[in-house]
């Protein structure tokens, strides 16, 4: 494949070294790169502060303060449309999240293939690396279904008094005869009733929008490996096509040519410059390349919590009751005034492979407790 780059980004003109004159147009510079940074790191440092705010009570209170004040600007009739919305997105079951992924696993399949796929066989990049996104995909939408349908842990009248004798109440976040008010049901240690599914959950870790069902005891071990192959699927694709990128800005030498900046003067082309001009000639490959780059290190920073819980056999639900898990904070629990406060511990750990075991192998681990 002859890459032949005629370098004119704009009013922006590139010039080889030598036997060139220069350019003395007034140049303008193109900040978009350093307007999509800033604004992603606003995104980044949003989300950031959301899980503080999670986990402070001082923050939730600056936070539910500054919802009162936007709720005498905003409109009564905006605020109904909007709190309803967001109801109906997360606080009950429905296929929206289900239909975007798919949708956005489709743009960017779609997108590697229709270009990215075919410019790399022709620059002789390995098959083997050009078809394991496809590979990963696949097993992926295997384990996306199987977190989707499998029932995760439902607690019924049927097999309440099972799951009763799977963990041990640790009385201080699990005390024993506690009722779910909902179901009508004792609850066993470590469940959890989803306001969501309407239902107690076994092991109950969190509900997951984007599959629709609650992650508990029977579907942990899909959703994990569901986690990891669309982290690793995302890494491979960008890893890709920043290769076939590069590659091609070595093949073209483009890296060795100059421009005319705003005041006549002849400057080798920076990083910035170099990566604006292939937005402007593969815009679609280089937003989907910075889609997936930052998708990569959201998904990974997920997937190492997930498995740092997993490792140290906790749930979502656990850690983040955690540092609240106070007894006199418990009204179920009757206790002197004097006595003095006990903070939750973990005793579910057994050791990392007990705890990997316990997630992959749920029915083994549960037939032997009850065997005991």
């Amino acid at each position: 494949m002859r890459c032949d780059f005629s370098v004119n980004v704009g009013r922006r003109k590139a010039r080889t070294p030598a036997g060139n004159y220069p350019d003395t147009r007034t140049i303008p510079r193109m900040d978009f790169l350093v307007l999509f940074l800033f604004y992603l790191a606003l995104v980044l440092i949003g989300g950031v502060m959301i899980c503080i705010c999670s986990k402070t009570h001082y923050l939730k209170g600056l936070v539910s303060g500054g919802a009162q004040i936007f709720s005498y600007i905003i409109p009564q009739c905006l605020q109904r449309a909007v709190l309803g919305l967001l109801h109906y997105l997360f606080h009950t079951r429905n296929h929206t999240f289900i239909i975007l992924h798919l949708i956005l696993q489709g743009m960017v399949y779609t997108e590697y293939t229709w270009e990215i796929f075919g410019y790399c066989q022709e620059l002789e990049f390995s098959s083997y690396y050009l078809f394991l996104p496809y590979l990963l995909l696949i097993i992926n939408l295997l384990f996306f279904t199987l977190s989707c349908v499998t029932d995760p842990g439902t607690i019924t009248k049927a097999n309440e008094l099972l799951f009763l004798q799977v963990y041990e109440f640790d009385e201080v976040m699990f005390p024993k005869n506690m009722r779910c008010p909902t179901c009508d049901l004792r609850k066993p240690a470590r469940s959890k009733h989803c306001a969501v599914c309407n239902r107690c959950v076994h092991r109950f870790d969190h509900h997951c929008v984007w599959v629709n069902n609650c992650i508990g005891a029977w579907n942990a071990r899909y959703f994990l490996t569901y986690l990891l192959t669309l982290t690793a699927s995302a890494a491979t694709m960008a890893i890709v096509s920043i290769v076939f990128l590069v590659r091609l800005v070595l093949l073209s030498d483009l890296y060795l040519e100059t421009y005319v900046d705003d005041l006549g003067h002849f400057q080798v082309i920076d990083t910035f410059f170099l990566i604006q001009y292939l937005f402007l000639t593969f815009p679609r490959i280089v937003f989907m390349v910075g889609f997936v780059l930052v998708l990569s290190f959201l998904l990974g920073g997920y997937l190492c919590f997930a498995l740092y819980l997993a490792a140290t056999n906790q749930t979502t639900n656990e850690w983040y009751r955690g540092d609240r898990a106070w007894c006199q904070h418990c009204p179920h629990v009757a206790r002197p005034p004097s006595a003095e406060p006990q903070v939750y511990r973990n005793i579910h750990s057994h050791g990392l492979w007990s705890n990997l075991r316990e997630i992959f192998l749920p029915a083994a681990v549960h037939c032997e407790r009850k065997k005991k």
